[in-house]
């Protein structure tokens, strides 16, 4: 039985990651990453520290809007954003998801399937 969940055209899951890289579809991408559905850019930052509330606005202003930002901080989930970033999303209409990278990997693919608003800021393990 194929348990593969079906995605949309165009649609980038991750479908691995390691040291220092994500596999997004067939496409290797080195350092941290910013999705969209359709979309794979390089991070605006090298760390989650570096990441301003103006940054993060603007990420959740990136057309169609998230409903969701996926932040996957690493390979361990240590820390929250400032509340300054949290309040930054809140005001954007954007619910802010902190995780592990590997959460933040599986989270980001199942809500792509489902064909959901989403956008995942993804520091490599």
């Amino acid at each position: 039985m194929d348990v593969t969940p079906v995605m949309a055209k165009g649609a980038k899951p991750v479908s691995g990651y390691g040291v220092g890289f994500f596999r997004i579809g067939d496409e290797v991408v080195s350092g941290a990453v910013l999705l969209y559905p359709e979309t794979v850019v390089a991070a605006p930052v090298a760390a989650l520290d570096q990441l301003t509330p103006e940054m993060l606005t603007q990420i959740c202003q990136q057309e169609p809007v998230p409903q969701v930002l996926l932040l996957g901080v690493g390979p361990v989930f240590d820390r929250l954003p400032s509340p300054e970033l949290r309040a930054a999303a809140k005001q954007a209409g954007v619910i802010l998801e902190i995780m592990d990278t590997g959460a933040a990997c599986r989270t980001w693919n199942v809500l792509l399937s489902e064909g959901r608003r989403v956008a995942a800021l993804l520091w490599p393990v």
